[in-house]
């Protein structure tokens, strides 16, 4: 059960911002790419994949990566609930050995590693995404 109130919670409460990202940057593409693309005869699919979709990660992408280290950072609140994670292992190793420099310097070893490996793929593929000159 806790199992299944972290991942509802963490589920519902990142999708909400998500979901918000995405439909802002949707909004993004100026109203006259769909209708141009409407008039060529577009369907909508194709509308979304190949005109729509490429402008509008230009602006989803960097808050969508803020949002992905957030999910990160916040899924040690699971601790809260009871299921045993990093910070709850990390916090019964340091009971029974008291060496909280070195628990604490795992802990932030992993979050920084997973943060920078986060960061690291979201810069990738925005620079894969990136608007190119002429």
């Amino acid at each position: 059960p806790e199992y299944a109130a972290l991942l509802l919670g963490l589920v519902m409460y990142t999708g909400a911002f998500i979901a918000e990202i995405v439909r802002a940057g949707l909004n993004a593409v100026p109203k006259g790419q769909w209708e141009a693309s409407r008039a060529v005869g577009l369907p909508t699919g194709k509308i979304l994949r190949l005109i729509v979709l490429p402008q509008a990660l230009r602006v989803i992408i960097p808050p969508l990566t803020s949002q992905y280290l957030n999910l990160t950072k916040n899924s040690s609140l699971a601790v809260a609930i009871g299921y045993p994670d990093l910070v709850s292992t990390g916090g019964t190793i340091l009971g029974q050995t008291g060496q909280a420099i070195e628990v604490v310097t795992i802990w932030m070893a992993v979050y920084l590693s997973l943060s920078l490996l986060t960061s690291g793929f979201m810069n990738w593929f925005n620079a894969r995404h990136r608007l190119v000159g002429r």
